[in-house]
């Protein structure tokens, strides 16, 4: 049996894309996608390759995510201004917000149904429509 190559997947995943495979954007590529469908942030992701031993700047992990947004390879999730998770589920989808943990779990996309969108100013389309509902634990207080 011949093993693969461990960087295999995501060569082909990142030049599928149309994007060159670097050393960062593979290594990166791997800690995203090797794991299934998850939700992480830039800090989270780079916390992981500092403990990979895979040397990149916060800074980059953050130019390769946006990277790969751009490429369709991720969903950019923003619960709050400032505050971005990065999923690699790119199917139809959306999500409950746990405002406690800042976990984001996905709700499939037929299980919510959005009826009579505005109209799009003109020379626009809409694209995709992101449900976010935010939920806490029943015993807190929410004002």
């Amino acid at each position: 049996m011949i093993a693969s190559r461990p960087y295999a997947n995501a060569v082909e995943l990142i030049r599928a894309a149309h994007l060159r495979p670097t050393r960062q954007r593979l290594a990166l590529a791997r800690l995203l996608f090797d794991s299934g469908d998850r939700h992480v942030t830039a800090e989270q992701l780079h916390n992981e390759a500092v403990t990979a031993q895979v040397p990149v700047s916060l800074a980059t992990v953050y130019n390769t995510l946006h990277q790969f947004v751009g490429a369709g390879l991720l969903r950019e999730v923003v619960v709050n201004p400032g505050r971005s998770y990065f999923d690699t589920n790119i199917r139809d989808h959306h999500h409950f917000f746990h405002e406690e943990s800042g976990q984001l779990t996905d709700i499939a996309g037929d299980r919510i149904e959005v009826k009579e969108l505005p109209k799009p100013p003109p020379g626009t389309a809409v694209r995709r429509v992101d449900v976010i509902i935010r939920i806490a634990e029943k015993n807190n207080d929410y004002k």
